[in-house]
């Protein structure tokens, strides 16, 4: 194993990915948002530069082509636990959070199954929008979470009347507060359209890759 800067931020983006889940273990809302979006952004932006410069400096090794896509599902799937978790199980998150899920982890068993054979699954370019959308959607959702707490931070001990005042713009002096709830609608619902449309993404990716594995798995 070569410790070349390109593995180097491997390793660091696969250790970043428990750190998401570990932010709303030790912090109250909204820091974790913040402090979890902030981490996935960071390890998402270094998806694309340790592959840059990987290529561009000439140091692309068999240890970073086999991290690397373990580093990426672990940053996505656990993201997407979380999300999951404080979305409260919102069907809107969960199904294609499970579609994203199940497909990870059918391509993975392809790819073990078929041992010597798995270079037939290299990495499309279908493949790689994939994964931008997905960590483009995932940290969407982060930042809704943001605009979500806030609201209700500023809201707590008021009754739904008052609430209704706002927001017919009756209460002048609490428009921030409209502010932050638009902002969690557009941004949520944002997130959601973005998670659904790398969810058919990860199907199509999900269908090419058995595609190309069929040959393989019949019988003598």
């Amino acid at each position: 194993m070569t410790w070349t800067i390109p593995n180097i931020l491997t390793v660091m983006r696969l250790f970043a990915a428990p750190g998401v889940a570990v932010m709303f273990l030790y912090f109250n809302r909204p820091w974790a948002d913040w402090f979890a979006l902030c981490l996935f952004t960071v390890a998402a932006i270094t998806d694309f530069v340790d592959g840059y410069l990987a290529r561009a400096w000439a140091q692309e090794t068999k240890f970073g082509a086999m991290l690397d896509p373990i580093a990426d599902k672990a940053m996505v799937v656990i993201a997407l636990l979380v999300i999951t978790g404080f979305s409260g199980m919102n069907p809107w998150i969960l199904l294609p959070a499970t579609i994203i899920i199940f497909r990870e982890v059918f391509v993975s068993g392809l790819r073990e199954f078929l041992g010597a054979k798995a270079g037939l699954l290299k990495v499309t370019k279908l493949a790689k929008w994939k994964t931008t959308v997905q960590m483009v959607a995932i940290a969407v959702l982060f930042a809704s979470g943001m605009f979500e707490h806030y609201f209700f931070m500023h809201t707590y001990g008021m009754d739904a009347a008052i609430v209704d005042q706002i927001f017919a713009g009756e209460i002048a002096d609490d428009l921030h507060i409209v502010r932050s709830y638009y902002g969690e609608y557009l941004t949520w619902h944002g997130g959601v359209l973005l998670l659904w449309g790398a969810a058919i993404l990860t199907l199509l990716t999900g269908w090419d890759y058995f595609a190309k594995a069929r040959p393989y798995l019949k019988e003598e």
